[in-house]
C-alpha cells in the first residue's frame, strides 16, 4: 500500500530517520537545559540561543513530548530529560496561591506571573499525565488532574477576562474553542490511565460543547469564540472562523470517539475534518491558512502546526477507517510542508515555524517548536509502524467493535 504515491516503508523511514538523526540531536545540544531541567525554546536557526527565559506553556508540552518519546520508543536519557522537566515544573512552577505562573527565568526565578487564561495549567496537565503513564508517578498523575481542574474552574468563571489577542472581540466569560481543544485533548489521554467519573462527565460536556456549541449550522464550520452561555452573539466574533484550531479540534475527536467507542462521533468528526480543509486550502499559493470572518477578511499567513495536524488526522482516518480521500490530502500536504517549511534548502535542520502566505524564508527566528512538530513526527511514525506491521490492512479498531 502507498499513500498518494508514496510508500508506507519511505514514509516510515523519512519520519524515522528525521526525528532520531536530526531534531532530538538538534534539542539535546541546543533547547534541553540539562543542567536545570526544563526547555529553552528561543533559538534561531542554527540553534543559537535569543534568550533564556522558560514558558510554563513550553514546559509542560516539553513533558509531554519527552514522556511520549520514552513511553513509545525508549531510552534512558528522553527520561532524564522528563524527569529533570517535571521537577523543575514542580519546584518552581506555581505561585503561593498554588497557580501556574506564565514564566520563569532559567534558574526557575518567577519573571511573569499567573494569568487568568488557563493554558498553563492543561499544558502542565498534558505533561505530568504523560510522565505518569510513561513512568507510574502517582504525584504527577495527582497534579495534572487538580490542574486540570484548576483551568476549568477559570474557565467556568462569568467574570474571567483574559484577552486573546487572535479573537476579534474580548470579552468576560468568553468560551473558547482553543480552551475545548486541549481539554478534550487532555482528557482523552487521562481516562484512558484513570477510571473517574467526574472527569467522564466534563468530557462528555466537552464533546457536547464541541459537537453542538461551537458548530455554526449556517457556515457548517465552527466557531472560536462564544460567550459564557455557549450563545452566539451578534458581534465580530459571529463569523470569526479560527480554521487552525478546528482542524486542531476535530483530529482529536477522533480518538476520543475511539476511547469511547462511538462511531457515530468519529463519522460526524470525520465529515466536519474534511470540511474544515476544504475551506482553509489556498487554492493560489497552497497550504492552509490560520483564520477567516466568512463575509469578510482572511488570515492568509501559513504555519507549520496547522499543516501537521492536518497530517496526523489524515493517518488516523487512513489508518483506522480506510477512508479515501483522506490519502489525497495527506500526499497534498506532505509534499506542501516539505516544499515550503523544510530547512534542508537553506542550509539549516529542522523546520520553519511559520511564515507569510508564500512562506518565504525568514532569516533568523526566535522560536524552535517542540511541541506540534514532533507530536506530528512520532504520531505518524508510529501510525506508518502499525499500518506496514498489517501489510498496509485497515485496523480491525471498527470491525472489531461491530463483531
Amino acid at each position: 500500500m502507498d499513500i498518494a504515491g508514496k510508500s508506507l516503508v519511505a514514509l516510515r523511514d523519512h519520519y524515522r530517520h528525521y526525528l532520531f538523526e536530526e531534531y532530538l540531536p538538534f534539542w539535546d545540544k541546543y533547547g534541553i537545559d540539562h543542567e536545570l531541567g526544563g526547555f529553552i525554546c528561543a533559538l534561531d536557526h542554527d540553534g543559537t540561543l535569543v534568550e533564556d527565559s522558560k514558558n510554563i506553556w513550553y514546559q509542560g508540552r516539553g513533558l509531554w513530548t519527552y514522556s511520549y518519546l520514552y513511553q513509545h520508543f525508549g531510552g534512558e536519557e528522553h527520561l532524564q530529560v522528563a524527569r529533570k522537566a517535571r521537577d523543575f515544573l514542580l519546584a518552581h512552577g506555581r505561585d503561593q496561591a498554588g497557580d501556574w505562573v506564565t514564566a520563569l527565568d532559567r534558574s526557575g526565578r518567577v519573571i511573569s506571573p499567573a494569568t487568568k487564561r488557563g493554558y498553563e495549567g492543561l499544558f502542565v496537565a498534558e505533561g505530568l499525565q504523560a510522565y505518569a503513564r510513561a513512568t507510574g508517578d502517582s504525584e504527577a498523575l495527582e497534579t495534572a488532574i487538580a490542574s486540570l481542574w484548576r483551568s476549568v474552574a477559570l474557565f467556568d468563571d462569568p467574570e474571567r477576562f483574559a484577552e486573546e489577542s487572535y479573537i476579534p472581540h474580548n470579552y468576560p466569560g468568553m468560551r473558547i474553542l482553543g480552551n475545548h481543544m486541549v481539554l478534550v485533548l487532555v482528557l482523552t489521554q487521562l481516562l484512558e490511565q484513570v477510571a473517574d467519573p467526574k472527569l467522564e462527565a466534563l468530557s462528555d460536556r466537552v464533546v457536547d460543547a464541541i459537537v453542538h456549541r461551537f458548530w455554526h449550522p449556517e457556515y457548517r464550520l465552527m466557531n472560536e469564540a462564544l460567550d459564557h452561555d455557549y450563545r452566539r452573539p451578534d458581534d465580530p466574533n459571529e463569523d470569526f472562523i479560527y480554521l487552525g484550531h478546528a482542524i486542531e479540534t476535530l483530529w482529536m475527536l477522533l480518538p476520543e470517539a475511539m476511547r469511547r467507542r462511538d462511531r457515530a462521533l468519529f463519522d460526524l468528526a470525520t465529515t466536519r475534518f474534511r470540511r474544515h480543509l476544504e475551506v482553509a486550502w489556498d487554492d493560489v499559493y497552497d497550504g492552509l491558512f490560520r483564520a477567516m470572518h466568512v463575509h469578510g477578511t482572511y488570515t492568509f499567513d501559513k504555519v507549520l502546526w496547522l499543516q501537521e495536524e492536518a497530517l496526523i488526522g489524515c493517518l488516523i482516518l487512513l489508518e483506522h477507517a480506510g477512508v479515501e480521500w483522506a490519502a489525497e490530502w495527506f500526499g497534498r500536504v506532505f509534499d506542501y510542508v516539505e516544499e515550503r517549511f523544510s530547512l534542508k534548502q537553506y542550509g539549516h535542520p529542522l523546520y520553519l515555524y511559520g511564515g507569510d502566505r508564500k512562506v518565504n524564508y525568514i532569516d533568523h527566528v526566535s522560536r524552535k517548536e517542540h511541541y506540534h512538530h514532533p507530536r506530528c513526527v512520532m504520531r505518524n511514525l508510529l501510525a506508518l509502524e502499525r499500518m506496514i506491521a498489517r501489510d498496509g490492512a485497515v485496523s480491525n479498531f471498527w470491525s472489531a467493535e461491530a463483531g
